[in-house]
């Protein structure tokens, strides 16, 4: 029966299809479909909103219109039909949109060269990207993050053996990319995980120096304090400086 009540509406015209909400939406009422969110299905969507904040785009409001009532019932029969599904089909969205974890158990001669040698991968999740990060993805709980310039893991040839290994790593350039969404999905992660300590990488070069001002404003933001370890690497690849800084207290 229709009732008029709160729901997701999505701008097709601003959704890139990133795929952030999807993983948001605990009762799986969106989807990619032809490389844009939906919502699949009124009856799905509970109109709690709590997708809004991870679309980097602002594709998502809640409006009030006549819609089908929410089904719970309906909701956990899909959720149990989608877990039963040995091997999903992959959406035509953007695969990023998959939040996933795995063990640190590398196959030989399949590491990552480190300082002239061949390493191991310490990599442990996925997506990698700061704004493909859902602040609710699992490995963020009691995480202690490598937040670095995407320039770094290039420049630096020992970044998986001497920085990443026991962190969930967040690659954003904080020149090109959007500094107040950035803020804003920090400050969110900040807010819900209890994060237990930050490793913040950056270049010499100056565009980098934003990447300091963004966590802190996160920080401010989330009203959380964090222990910091800052590290600045050269262009040909050396730590410049490596050193603990004082907990950004958030206010």
């Amino acid at each position: 029966m229709e009732i008029i009540r709160k729901i997701i509406e999505i701008d097709e015209e601003k959704c890139d299809g990133c795929g952030n909400c999807v993983p948001s939406c605990a009762e799986g009422a969106i989807q990619i479909i032809d490389g844009k969110a939906k919502v699949i299905g009124d009856k799905y969507c509970d109109g709690l909103g709590a997708c809004l904040g991870d679309c980097p785009r602002g594709a998502l409001k809640l409006i009030e219109r006549r819609a089908d009532e929410y089904d719970e019932q309906a909701v956990h029969a899909r959720l149990d039909a989608q877990k039963s599904i040995i091997a999903p089909q992959k959406s035509k969205g953007c695969p990023s949109q998959q939040v996933t974890m795995f063990p640190i158990s590398p196959v030989p001669g399949m590491g990552v060269p480190t300082a002239g040698s061949t390493g191991d991968s310490a990599l442990g999740h996925w997506p990698v990207q700061l704004r493909l990060i859902p602040a609710t993805a699992p490995f963020l709980k009691d995480a202690t993050l490598l937040i670095t310039a995407d320039c770094v893991p290039v420049a630096a040839p020992s970044f998986h053996s001497d920085y990443l290994k026991g962190k969930v790593v967040m690659l954003g350039c904080p020149k090109f990319d959007d500094a107040d969404l950035y803020i804003d999905k920090l400050a969110d992660i900040f807010t819900r995980n209890n994060i237990l300590g930050i490793t913040m990488m950056v270049m010499e070069v100056p565009c980098c120096s934003q990447m300091k001002w963004i966590v802190e404003r996160a920080m401010e933001k989330s009203g959380e304090s964090i222990p910091v370890h800052r590290v600045t690497i050269s262009t040909t690849g050396q730590p410049l400086s490596d050193a603990s800084v004082s907990p950004l207290v958030g206010v």
